[in-house]
């Protein structure tokens, strides 16, 4: 569960870039861009006789359906003093209701649900998941009981164990860096009386205050199903949703009129400024207006005017600060529109040290740039690159039913606050007949330098509830697991021997490749750790073709042109180059990603900034608790030398970084990038047979040639426990990290090891998470992690909890990994749910290309079986209890993990010594030790 801003395809929240206003673009491609066509979402919708409000959207692709609730009730509906009700109310609707009294998320899990969640912002609460075709009967009971049938259940101990999640999840927000920003910046642009003037999470005193009795009135309040929409996307028909709804919803009665305020901007004038200082790395500046919000006219040309300020690597701001003047490391403009108001923000970071002149020149510079736009509008071409941005995301939509931005998402938020589903529509055609001139009228009218009127509507008439035709004392009807048939794996050789690997998957216009290249972070020599994820990094930066080169600047204008993505990726074994791609631009975009691939010219120049970044990067790095923790983890479990034992990261040491040269990139890359050393993963809208000439074009004339070898050495887990301690100063929580080694990724038994993963602390209903956020509610989330790799790979615990409770937290810890297969054994009841998550969630994995590449680019990487996925259930079905204990004995048979705890030492240190459990060292960020 997640505080979120709300979610909508008209926001453009992007990276700032920046371009000097007088120099025109390039037009992009000329059938890409505006030619985008607007998807359609087709939708069956009706109403029950209680309020409730149904959509229904057909997708047969997949055996799974989304199922979206949206209560039309966030924080802008609570009043001062009572704050964060919205937020606490979404975590209790997770607690249980009459007769499906068990906690939402380990049940959900455990029928095979994925995009499971609940968020709530300003404006609405909606929770979420996408369940297997067999189990919608069992989520809509779910999801109807805890409408009409939770205040029986919810009691004092529920309300107490809530909020203190609450509270963690709260400290755990404001402990990262910049957390204390949200606080300040909503606190002082907002009148102290309107709606959106507290944050989402609500404040600590309020939530203290909140009694039995201001929950139970706020459920009675806005819960009611006349205030909720729900959509059900997937594999289900309207005749089918239709009657399964009015079976479990229909017996609800409906609640109390609604009030829903209307539109109030507050806009503001003048120019006030504050400062605050906090533990943070790099100097950064905020600043923002308050404009129209969401489903207006100008929302659609403020995410316009957004991409172009701010929206990456062609925009102004990243261009003139980044890049030219490299007075920042990153930067980002957005149009946040919410339902009554919104906010347009430009946000920037300064370099590491930089003293206040260059920050304020910094800020100066972006004032410049706006003052250029606000001035002149932009570009023809701007507007297209915008324009393409924008409508390439809608194009991508329609591939998901269910999570953050699937259509069934886009249907709900649609139908929340306009009341047309098909509002999405209206945003798009303002995108595509937006002019520069409107843009730039849209950007003075509300960026160049209140009335609040409250409209009562008749209640409808003839709501009513309609006799109940379900026994809930029977509890929720079950389903069964879903036959899994993904398409197969077809294979072909360029004449240059490079593999190329397809899987084809239609019904959207897009497609996604991904070379997979052996190496990764082990292929990085103890003297430059980060020098193969840096390589990849700088991919991106120019090319160097004979007879073709290309900028950074005209790469990212290409890449928006054809509305396709680039981007690397690396992991310990391999490197990958990806590129996302529509299917009428691919002939054009497949000579750009070879060209990427194959002719990086690692400017100088550029060099020097994406370096600075990457320091700056590491500096970040070592201020994030678990990244502090995870970057000095591999020496300890691997030992020095060893190919896994540097920053797990990838990112490498400030040291290695500052003494790169570009010549080193170039050596690597003639090194590694190799045909005989790559696969191309294809997946999506395509076949062999119109694939194969256009690979042969573009990567014929690729050259084979020898590659280095790499052995990953097998060593021991490191003897005894060893707790090392690393002093985060102030820290309002400490985290815990607790590490072993585990088998290799292709080791037999994997799944079983996934099993046993989920029961320890892999799922919401895991053992850790039960024992220290549910029961002690010492954490806001306990959850333990398997980092693949081909060689021993670190099963890790990442333990985020409250200062005060960091010694009781870690004996309890130490106390679990102790037990586990032994004095407490897994049971049949533990096991079965670790199967059910593990295989009824299968379905739901696999909707989008991307989904589908990471699932081959698994087996192929790690030579898994080519059915592994369709057989996964089978064989994790056939496992019994008595095999995981005996691989949990086998896994976790030293029971002494190495510890790493980052806190406030002169908080928690005396206590952890206290403890006894091992050897005790004090560590820097670096992993050297200390007195």
């Amino acid at each position: 569960m997640r505080v979120s801003h709300r979610l909508t395809f008209g926001l453009c929240s992007v990276l700032l870039s920046s371009l000097a206003a007088a120099a025109p673009a390039p037009a992009p491609a000329r059938d890409a861009a505006v030619a985008i066509p607007i998807p359609d979402v087709p939708y069956t919708t009706f109403t029950l006789k209680n309020g409730l409000t149904v959509i229904v959207h057909e997708d047969h692709k997949s055996p799974v359906v989304a199922i979206n609730t949206w209560y039309h009730v966030g924080s802008k509906n609570e009043k001062p003093g009572k704050t964060g009700f919205a937020h606490l109310f979404e975590h209790l609707m997770f607690s249980g209701s009459a007769n499906f009294d068990k906690t939402f998320l380990s049940a959900l899990e455990g029928v095979g649900a994925t995009d499971l969640n609940g968020t709530t912002n300003k404006d609405r609460t909606n929770y979420f998941e996408t369940v297997p075709t067999s189990m919608v009967d069992y989520a809509l009971f779910a999801e109807s009981d805890r409408m009409g049938h939770l205040l029986g259940v919810l009691d004092q101990k529920k309300l107490d164990l809530q909020r203190g999640v609450v509270q963690n999840e709260k400290r755990q927000r404001e402990n990262q860096p910049y957390g204390i920003v949200e606080q300040i910046v909503t606190e002082n642009t907002w009148p102290a009386n309107h709606p959106y003037s507290w944050t989402v999470i609500g404040s600590m005193t309020d939530l203290d205050a909140a009694s039995m009795t201001d929950v139970t009135d706020w459920f009675k309040g806005h819960y009611g199903p006349n205030n909720v929409v729900l959509v059900l996307a997937g594999d289900i028909t309207p005749q089918q949703a239709r009657e399964k709804v009015e079976k479990y919803y229909g017996d609800i009665p409906p609640g109390p009129p609604q009030a829903h305020q209307e539109a109030w901007i507050a806009k503001r004038s003048g120019t006030h400024r504050g400062k605050v200082q906090d533990r943070v790395p790099q100097a950064r500046i905020y600043r923002s207006w308050n404009v129209p919000g969401a489903d207006t006219p100008e929302e659609a040309l403020l995410d316009l005017a957004a991409q172009v300020l701010g929206g990456g690597k062609t925009s102004r701001l990243y261009q003139r600060l980044v890049v030219k003047e490299q007075l920042a490391t990153a930067a980002s403009a957005g149009d946040d529109s919410n339902e009554i108001a919104g906010q347009f923000g430009i946000n920037l970071t300064a370099k590491p040290g930089a003293p206040a002149t260059d920050v304020a020149r910094m800020e100066a510079l972006a004032d410049e740039e706006l003052r250029a736009l606000l001035k002149a509008g932009p570009t023809a071409a701007e507007l297209r690159l915008a324009q393409t941005t924008i409508l390439a995301q809608f194009a991508r939509a329609v591939e998901r039913v269910g999570g953050f931005g699937g259509k069934s998402d886009l249907l709900a938020r649609c139908a929340t606050f306009t009341g047309n589903p098909d509002c999405y529509k209206t945003y798009l055609q303002r995108i595509k007949a937006a002019t520069p001139a409107a843009v730039r009228q849209a950007m003075n009218d509300w960026l160049a330098n209140g009335d609040y009127v409250l409209e009562v509507d008749p209640f409808p008439t003839g709501l009513a509830a309609t006799p109940s035709t379900v026994d809930r004392s029977k509890g929720a009807p079950t389903g069964h697991p879903e036959a899994l048939r993904l398409p197969p794996m077809q294979k072909a050789t360029l004449s240059n021997g490079m593999k190329v690997v397809l899987a084809e998957r239609h019904g959207a216009p897009v497609i996604n490749l991904s070379m997979l290249l052996g190496g990764g972070f082990a292929s990085d020599s103890q003297a430059l750790p980060g020098l193969a994820s840096l390589t990849l990094r700088m991919l991106e930066e120019g090319t160097g073709a004979p007879g073709r080169t290309r900028s950074a600047l005209e790469i990212s204008r290409e890449l928006e042109g054809l509305g396709a993505s680039f981007g690397t990726t690396i992991n310990l074994d391999g490197a990958f180059v990806n590129m996302n791609v529509l299917k009428p631009t691919l002939a054009q975009a497949l000579g750009l990603y070879a060209d990427l691939a194959r002719h990086p010219s690692f400017p100088q120049a550029d060099f020097e900034r994406v370096r600075k970044t990457r320091l700056a990067a590491i500096q970040r790095e070592q201020t994030v608790p678990r990244l502090m923790a995870l970057r000095v983890l591999p020496p300890l479990m691997y030992g020095a030398g060893h190919p896994y034992s540097l920053p797990l990261t990838g990112t490498g040491t400030i040291d290695a970084v500052a003494r790169m040269r570009r010549a080193d990139l170039v050596a690597y890359h003639d090194q590694w990038f190799k045909p005989n050393n790559a696969t191309l993963l294809v997946v999506g809208d395509t076949t062999l047979a119109e694939l194969t000439p256009l690979l042969e074009r573009a990567f014929g004339a690729w050259k084979a040639g020898a590659v280095p070898a790499h052995d990953i050495a097998k060593v021991d887990q490191p003897a005894g426990t060893t707790i090392y301690l690393i002093d985060r100063p102030g820290a309002l929580q400490s985290d815990i990290v607790g590490a072993q080694l585990a088998p290799p990724r292709n080791t037999p038994d994997t799944i079983a090891l996934n099993l046993l993963n989920d029961v320890f602390g892999g799922t919401f209903s895991s053992r850790l998470n039960m024992d220290l956020r549910e029961d002690k509610h010492w954490s806001y989330g306990v959850g333990t992690s398997l980092v693949a790799a081909r060689g021993q790979r670190i099963l890790y615990s990442d333990s985020p909890v409250q200062t005060d409770k960091t010694a009781d937290a870690l004996r309890e810890l130490a106390r679990e990994y102790a037990e586990l297969g032994s004095a407490r054994p897994v049971t049949p009841r533990e096991l079965q749910d670790a199967q059910a998550n593990e295989t009824l969630g299968l379905p739901g994995s696999f909707e989008t290309v991307g989904q589908l590449s990471n699932a081959y680019s698994t087996i192929l990487q790690y030579g898994l079986p080519e059915d592994y996925y369709n057989t996964y259930t089978a064989a994790a079905l056939a496992l019994t209890p008595a095999q995981l204990n005996a691989l949990a004995a086998r896994v976790v048979l030293p029971r002494q993990p190495v510890w790493i705890v980052v806190g406030d030492m002169s908080k928690i240190e005396a206590p952890i010594r206290a403890l006894n459990l091992g050897t005790v060292r004090r560590i820097d960020v670096d992993g050297k030790p200390l007195p």
